[in-house]
């Protein structure tokens, strides 16, 4: 008869090739996805009153860009002249370019609009951020149609028969600031969000990597060492 083979008395049992799972204290301090998972960012509450903050800011500075337009744009030539029943007002030149330069201003200002507003919020929470970006594009659009508003309520009179009826047959006068090409609008916040993607890409903070575990000594089974 031969003794059972069982192991000497002395050997320790072999490690688990997993490591113990978590005990009553919580994860062990070397899991890299619990560090990266537990750390606690600037709430959801906080993110969406900041995103409120920079549409109202972005927005009342629409004002600044409705003046620059006023004063920028280039004058629309018209004149008018009265038939025997009725006045016709048309342009003074009609191959001239000022029509096209009135939106050519806008787009131009509301893309360095957008550009600006994206940097200042940029370095003023120096991250990115789903409240922050919409707060950003809403208010730059709406900062878009304020300059628009304002700047043809700051302009000539949009009634041209009166105009023309005032001056006078045959005298020039300047048309109404306008929009021709409402697509105009959109440079501000296309700009703006352009802008703030790629300093937040090239200059924010980089997010942890969850599933990069901290390195620590582990044995041939795979479990830390002390």
């Amino acid at each position: 008869m031969t003794a059972p083979l069982t192991p000497p008395p002395h050997e320790p049992p072999p490690h688990d090739a997993w490591p113990p799972a978590d005990g009553p204290e919580g994860p062990a301090p070397h899991d890299g996805l619990y560090a990266a998972y537990g750390q606690d960012g600037p709430g959801i509450k906080a993110e969406l009153r900041e995103g409120a903050v920079v549409a109202v800011v972005v927005t009342v500075a629409g004002l600044l860009l409705g003046l620059l337009w006023w004063w920028l744009a280039p004058h629309v030539p018209l004149i008018g002249e009265q038939t025997a029943t009725s006045w016709t007002v048309y342009l003074e030149d009609s191959e001239g370019e000022q029509a096209i330069g009135v939106d050519g201003t806008f787009t131009l200002l509301g893309l360095a609009f957008g550009a600006v507003s994206a940097l200042g919020v940029f370095l003023w929470r120096r991250r990115g951020g789903v409240p922050l970006a919409v707060g950003l594009g809403v208010g730059a659009l709406l900062a878009a149609l304020v300059a628009w508003r304002l700047g043809s309520w700051l302009g000539p009179t949009t009634d041209v028969i009166a105009h023309a009826k005032a001056v006078g047959k045959g005298v020039v006068f300047t048309a109404p600031l306008k929009l021709g090409t409402k697509g105009a609008l959109l440079a501000a916040p296309f700009a703006g969000l352009l802008v703030h993607l790629g300093l937040t890409a090239l200059f924010g903070p980089r997010e942890p990597d969850p599933y990069q575990q901290d390195s620590v000594p582990t044995d041939g089974y795979g479990a830390p060492l002390p």
